[in-house]
Protein backbone atom coordinates (compact mmCIF):
# COMPACT_ATOMS: atom_id res chain seq x y z
CA UNK A 1 0.00 0.00 0.00
CA UNK A 2 1.02 3.62 -0.50
CA UNK A 3 -0.42 7.04 0.21
CA UNK A 4 -1.53 9.25 -2.67
CA UNK A 5 -1.38 13.01 -2.37
CA UNK A 6 -2.62 15.75 -4.66
CA UNK A 7 -0.43 18.84 -4.77
CA UNK A 8 -1.90 21.88 -6.50
CA UNK A 9 -1.13 25.50 -7.23
CA UNK A 10 -3.41 28.41 -8.11
CA UNK A 11 -2.82 32.09 -8.76
CA UNK A 12 -5.96 33.47 -7.08
CA UNK A 13 -6.03 36.84 -8.91
CA UNK A 14 -5.86 39.63 -6.37
CA UNK A 15 -7.25 38.04 -3.22
CA UNK A 16 -7.09 41.29 -1.26
CA UNK A 17 -8.30 42.33 2.14
CA UNK A 18 -11.15 44.88 2.16
CA UNK A 19 -10.97 48.59 1.40
CA UNK A 20 -9.89 50.41 4.54
CA UNK A 21 -8.63 47.27 6.30
CA UNK A 22 -6.83 47.97 9.60
CA UNK A 23 -4.49 45.13 8.65
CA UNK A 24 -3.01 47.16 5.77
CA UNK A 25 -0.13 49.58 6.28
CA UNK A 26 -0.47 53.23 5.25
CA UNK A 27 2.35 52.70 2.75
CA UNK A 28 0.52 49.85 1.06
CA UNK A 29 -2.77 51.74 1.13
CA UNK A 30 -1.07 54.57 -0.78
CA UNK A 31 0.47 52.11 -3.25
CA UNK A 32 -2.90 50.51 -3.99
CA UNK A 33 -4.59 53.88 -4.39
CA UNK A 34 -8.05 53.83 -5.89
CA UNK A 35 -7.71 50.24 -7.13
CA UNK A 36 -8.92 48.99 -3.74
CA UNK A 37 -11.94 51.35 -3.68
CA UNK A 38 -15.23 49.46 -3.34
CA UNK A 39 -13.63 46.13 -2.41
CA UNK A 40 -16.12 45.34 0.34
CA UNK A 41 -16.64 42.43 2.73
CA UNK A 42 -19.46 41.31 0.44
CA UNK A 43 -17.20 41.14 -2.62
CA UNK A 44 -14.39 39.50 -0.66
CA UNK A 45 -16.74 36.82 0.65
CA UNK A 46 -18.13 36.24 -2.84
CA UNK A 47 -14.60 35.85 -4.17
CA UNK A 48 -13.74 33.41 -1.37
CA UNK A 49 -16.87 31.42 -2.13
CA UNK A 50 -16.05 31.16 -5.82
CA UNK A 51 -12.49 30.03 -5.14
CA UNK A 52 -13.63 27.52 -2.52
CA UNK A 53 -16.18 26.01 -4.90
CA UNK A 54 -13.32 24.98 -7.18
CA UNK A 55 -10.86 23.88 -4.50
CA UNK A 56 -13.55 21.66 -2.97
CA UNK A 57 -13.88 19.79 -6.28
CA UNK A 58 -10.18 18.90 -6.49
CA UNK A 59 -9.00 15.36 -5.80
CA UNK A 60 -12.42 13.94 -6.59
CA UNK A 61 -14.21 16.22 -4.14
CA UNK A 62 -11.93 15.76 -1.13
CA UNK A 63 -9.77 18.82 -1.84
CA UNK A 64 -6.01 18.97 -2.43
CA UNK A 65 -3.56 17.81 0.22
CA UNK A 66 -1.21 20.75 -0.36
CA UNK A 67 -2.27 23.87 -2.23
CA UNK A 68 0.19 26.62 -3.06
CA UNK A 69 -1.36 29.98 -3.91
CA UNK A 70 -0.27 33.34 -5.27
CA UNK A 71 -1.68 36.88 -5.18
CA UNK A 72 -2.91 36.84 -1.59
CA UNK A 73 -2.52 39.98 0.49
CA UNK A 74 -2.20 38.69 4.03
CA UNK A 75 -2.75 35.95 6.58
CA UNK A 76 -6.30 37.15 7.23
CA UNK A 77 -7.57 36.38 3.72
CA UNK A 78 -5.69 33.08 3.78
CA UNK A 79 -7.51 32.19 6.98
CA UNK A 80 -10.84 33.04 5.37
CA UNK A 81 -10.07 30.81 2.41
CA UNK A 82 -8.89 27.87 4.52
CA UNK A 83 -11.93 28.28 6.77
CA UNK A 84 -14.26 28.06 3.77
CA UNK A 85 -13.10 24.51 2.97
CA UNK A 86 -14.84 22.79 5.87
CA UNK A 87 -17.02 20.68 3.57
CA UNK A 88 -14.02 18.45 2.88
CA UNK A 89 -13.94 17.34 6.50
CA UNK A 90 -10.22 18.09 6.53
CA UNK A 91 -8.31 20.17 9.04
CA UNK A 92 -6.56 22.69 6.84
CA UNK A 93 -3.77 24.93 8.12
CA UNK A 94 -1.90 27.75 6.39
CA UNK A 95 1.65 28.96 5.91
CA UNK A 96 2.05 32.61 4.98
CA UNK A 97 4.87 35.14 5.08
CA UNK A 98 4.53 38.87 4.41
CA UNK A 99 6.87 39.71 1.55
CA UNK A 100 8.11 43.23 0.71
CA UNK A 101 6.20 43.24 -2.59
CA UNK A 102 5.22 46.80 -3.47
CA UNK A 103 1.61 45.77 -4.22
CA UNK A 104 1.39 43.68 -1.06
CA UNK A 105 0.76 40.31 -2.70
CA UNK A 106 2.33 37.13 -1.42
CA UNK A 107 2.57 33.40 -1.97
CA UNK A 108 1.29 30.98 0.67
CA UNK A 109 0.17 27.40 1.35
CA UNK A 110 -2.94 25.62 2.56
CA UNK A 111 -2.24 22.05 3.70
CA UNK A 112 -3.95 19.17 5.44
CA UNK A 113 -2.50 19.22 8.96
CA UNK A 114 -3.54 15.61 9.54
CA UNK A 115 -1.24 14.50 6.73
CA UNK A 116 1.61 17.00 7.01
CA UNK A 117 3.35 19.07 9.63
CA UNK A 118 5.69 22.02 9.08
CA UNK A 119 9.26 21.27 10.11
CA UNK A 120 10.58 24.66 8.97
CA UNK A 121 9.77 27.55 6.66
CA UNK A 122 12.03 30.07 4.93
CA UNK A 123 11.44 33.15 2.81
CA UNK A 124 14.11 33.68 0.15
CA UNK A 125 14.49 37.30 -0.89
CA UNK A 126 14.72 37.99 -4.63
CA UNK A 127 17.04 40.94 -5.25
CA UNK A 128 15.97 43.70 -7.64
CA UNK A 129 15.70 47.49 -7.61
CA UNK A 130 12.08 47.51 -6.48
CA UNK A 131 10.44 45.31 -3.86
CA UNK A 132 9.22 41.96 -5.10
CA UNK A 133 7.77 38.75 -3.72
CA UNK A 134 9.99 36.28 -1.88
CA UNK A 135 10.18 32.58 -2.62
CA UNK A 136 8.46 30.69 0.21
CA UNK A 137 10.08 27.37 1.13
CA UNK A 138 8.30 24.96 3.46
CA UNK A 139 9.89 21.76 4.71
CA UNK A 140 6.90 19.49 5.28
CA UNK A 141 7.04 16.24 7.22
CA UNK A 142 4.63 13.45 6.33
CA UNK A 143 3.00 11.27 8.98
CA UNK A 144 5.73 8.73 8.26
CA UNK A 145 8.35 11.30 9.18
CA UNK A 146 9.65 11.85 5.65
CA UNK A 147 10.66 15.32 4.52
CA UNK A 148 9.16 16.94 1.40
CA UNK A 149 10.38 20.42 0.49
CA UNK A 150 7.91 22.59 -1.42
CA UNK A 151 8.86 26.03 -2.77
CA UNK A 152 6.16 28.50 -3.82
CA UNK A 153 7.05 31.00 -6.54
CA UNK A 154 5.49 34.09 -8.07
CA UNK A 155 8.17 35.61 -10.24
CA UNK A 156 8.28 39.26 -11.38
CA UNK A 157 5.65 40.10 -13.98
CA UNK A 158 6.13 40.95 -17.64
CA UNK A 159 4.83 44.49 -17.12
CA UNK A 160 6.93 46.93 -19.08
CA UNK A 161 7.61 44.28 -21.71
CA UNK A 162 8.59 40.61 -21.68
CA UNK A 163 12.18 41.24 -22.79
CA UNK A 164 12.62 44.39 -20.71
CA UNK A 165 11.61 42.51 -17.54
CA UNK A 166 13.34 39.20 -18.34
CA UNK A 167 16.38 39.97 -16.18
CA UNK A 168 14.19 40.11 -13.07
CA UNK A 169 12.87 36.60 -13.72
CA UNK A 170 16.41 35.43 -14.41
CA UNK A 171 17.32 36.63 -10.90
CA UNK A 172 14.33 34.74 -9.48
CA UNK A 173 15.45 31.63 -11.35
CA UNK A 174 18.97 31.93 -9.97
CA UNK A 175 17.53 32.36 -6.47
CA UNK A 176 15.48 29.19 -6.83
CA UNK A 177 18.44 27.24 -8.20
CA UNK A 178 20.75 28.48 -5.44
CA UNK A 179 18.40 27.41 -2.65
CA UNK A 180 17.75 24.08 -4.38
CA UNK A 181 21.49 23.41 -4.02
CA UNK A 182 21.46 24.68 -0.42
CA UNK A 183 18.61 22.33 0.50
CA UNK A 184 20.68 19.39 -0.74
CA UNK A 185 23.72 20.64 1.17
CA UNK A 186 21.90 21.28 4.46
CA UNK A 187 19.34 18.46 4.74
CA UNK A 188 20.76 15.91 2.30
CA UNK A 189 21.15 15.22 -1.41
CA UNK A 190 18.33 12.68 -1.23
CA UNK A 191 15.75 15.33 -0.23
CA UNK A 192 12.72 15.48 -2.57
CA UNK A 193 12.07 19.04 -3.75
CA UNK A 194 9.14 20.40 -5.76
CA UNK A 195 8.96 24.01 -6.92
CA UNK A 196 5.56 25.27 -7.99
CA UNK A 197 4.06 28.59 -8.89
CA UNK A 198 3.39 31.32 -11.40
CA UNK A 199 6.77 31.85 -13.03
CA UNK A 200 5.53 34.53 -15.46
CA UNK A 201 7.61 32.76 -18.12
CA UNK A 202 7.04 29.64 -20.19
CA UNK A 203 8.89 26.32 -19.77
CA UNK A 204 11.16 27.15 -22.71
CA UNK A 205 12.24 30.60 -21.44
CA UNK A 206 15.80 31.11 -20.22
CA UNK A 207 14.73 32.01 -16.68
CA UNK A 208 13.47 28.44 -16.32
CA UNK A 209 15.90 26.44 -18.47
CA UNK A 210 19.19 28.26 -17.84
CA UNK A 211 18.72 29.94 -14.47
CA UNK A 212 16.35 27.67 -12.50
CA UNK A 213 17.80 24.62 -14.33
CA UNK A 214 14.35 23.29 -15.17
CA UNK A 215 14.56 21.07 -18.26
CA UNK A 216 12.28 18.76 -20.24
CA UNK A 217 14.42 15.60 -20.25
CA UNK A 218 13.99 13.20 -17.33
CA UNK A 219 17.25 11.37 -18.02
CA UNK A 220 19.21 14.61 -17.87
CA UNK A 221 17.81 15.32 -14.42
CA UNK A 222 18.35 11.79 -13.13
CA UNK A 223 21.96 11.75 -14.33
CA UNK A 224 22.84 15.23 -13.09
CA UNK A 225 25.34 15.55 -10.24
CA UNK A 226 24.00 19.00 -9.35
CA UNK A 227 20.48 20.08 -8.42
CA UNK A 228 18.33 20.21 -11.55
CA UNK A 229 14.57 20.12 -12.05
CA UNK A 230 12.33 18.31 -14.50
CA UNK A 231 9.60 20.65 -15.75
CA UNK A 232 6.40 18.58 -15.70
CA UNK A 233 4.46 20.92 -18.00
CA UNK A 234 6.21 20.01 -21.26
CA UNK A 235 3.75 17.25 -22.31
CA UNK A 236 0.96 19.86 -22.28
CA UNK A 237 2.82 22.34 -24.46
CA UNK A 238 1.41 22.75 -27.95
CA UNK A 239 -1.95 21.22 -27.05
CA UNK A 240 -3.78 24.57 -26.92
CA UNK A 241 -4.02 24.34 -23.14
CA UNK A 242 -2.67 27.16 -20.99
CA UNK A 243 -2.98 28.44 -17.45
CA UNK A 244 -3.34 32.09 -18.52
CA UNK A 245 -4.48 33.50 -21.85
CA UNK A 246 -2.97 36.72 -23.23
CA UNK A 247 -4.46 38.13 -26.45
CA UNK A 248 -6.24 34.77 -26.76
CA UNK A 249 -2.96 32.85 -26.83
CA UNK A 250 -2.42 30.13 -24.21
CA UNK A 251 0.51 30.69 -21.85
CA UNK A 252 1.84 27.95 -19.56
CA UNK A 253 3.02 30.29 -16.83
CA UNK A 254 2.01 28.08 -13.89
CA UNK A 255 4.29 25.09 -13.52
CA UNK A 256 5.64 22.23 -11.42
CA UNK A 257 9.38 21.54 -11.27
CA UNK A 258 10.61 18.40 -9.48
CA UNK A 259 14.09 17.17 -8.71
CA UNK A 260 15.64 13.72 -9.25
CA UNK A 261 14.62 12.53 -5.80
CA UNK A 262 10.97 12.58 -6.87
CA UNK A 263 11.66 10.81 -10.17
CA UNK A 264 13.56 7.67 -9.16
CA UNK A 265 11.56 4.47 -9.56
CA UNK A 266 12.30 3.47 -5.94
CA UNK A 267 11.77 6.94 -4.44
CA UNK A 268 9.97 6.98 -1.09
CA UNK A 269 8.10 10.11 -2.25
CA UNK A 270 7.59 9.92 -6.00
CA UNK A 271 5.78 12.18 -8.45
CA UNK A 272 3.47 10.65 -11.05
CA UNK A 273 4.62 12.88 -13.89
CA UNK A 274 1.86 11.88 -16.29
CA UNK A 275 -0.80 12.95 -13.77
CA UNK A 276 -0.05 16.66 -14.17
CA UNK A 277 -3.02 18.65 -15.41
CA UNK A 278 -4.44 22.11 -15.84
CA UNK A 279 -7.63 22.06 -13.77
CA UNK A 280 -10.56 23.29 -15.86
CA UNK A 281 -13.97 22.52 -14.42
CA UNK A 282 -16.73 23.60 -16.84
CA UNK A 283 -17.88 26.64 -14.84
CA UNK A 284 -14.34 28.06 -14.88
CA UNK A 285 -14.01 28.07 -18.66
CA UNK A 286 -15.07 30.98 -20.86
CA UNK A 287 -17.59 29.53 -23.35
CA UNK A 288 -16.26 31.74 -26.16
CA UNK A 289 -13.87 30.87 -28.98
CA UNK A 290 -10.97 30.15 -26.59
CA UNK A 291 -11.01 27.93 -23.49
CA UNK A 292 -9.67 30.63 -21.21
CA UNK A 293 -10.36 31.25 -17.50
CA UNK A 294 -13.30 33.32 -16.28
CA UNK A 295 -11.78 36.03 -14.04
CA UNK A 296 -13.43 37.49 -10.98
CA UNK A 297 -11.81 40.86 -11.57
CA UNK A 298 -11.48 43.69 -9.10
CA UNK A 299 -8.47 45.89 -8.31
CA UNK A 300 -9.42 48.36 -11.01
CA UNK A 301 -10.97 45.79 -13.36
CA UNK A 302 -14.70 45.10 -13.73
CA UNK A 303 -15.99 42.54 -11.24
CA UNK A 304 -17.76 39.38 -12.41
CA UNK A 305 -19.11 37.62 -9.31
CA UNK A 306 -19.62 34.47 -11.42
CA UNK A 307 -15.88 34.39 -12.17
CA UNK A 308 -12.98 32.81 -10.32
CA UNK A 309 -9.47 33.85 -11.37
CA UNK A 310 -7.60 34.86 -14.50
CA UNK A 311 -5.47 31.71 -14.06
CA UNK A 312 -6.43 28.05 -14.10
CA UNK A 313 -5.08 25.90 -11.25
CA UNK A 314 -2.64 23.05 -11.86
CA UNK A 315 -2.36 19.75 -10.00
CA UNK A 316 -0.16 16.66 -9.82
CA UNK A 317 -0.24 13.35 -7.94
CA UNK A 318 2.54 12.32 -5.55
CA UNK A 319 2.90 8.84 -4.06
CA UNK A 320 4.51 7.98 -0.70
CA UNK A 321 5.56 4.42 0.09
CA UNK A 322 4.36 2.77 3.29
Amino acid sequence: MSLQYEIAFWNLENLFDVDGSPRRSDKLQRALGKDIDGWTDTLLNQKIGQLASIILQMKGGSGPDILGVAEVENEYVMGLLAGSLGATGRTYAIVHHDSPDERGIDVAFIYDSQLFSVEAQFDHFVMRRTATRDLLQVNFLTRMGRRLVVIANHWPARSGGQLESAAYRAIAGETLSYFHERIWEVVGKDTPVIALGDFNDEPFDASITEHALGVRTKTKVLNATSARFLNLMWPLMGTGVGTLFYNNFPNMLDQFLVDKNMLKANAAIRVIAESVQVVRFPEMVDPGDYDKPVPFGGMGSPVNTSGFSDHFPISVTVIEKD
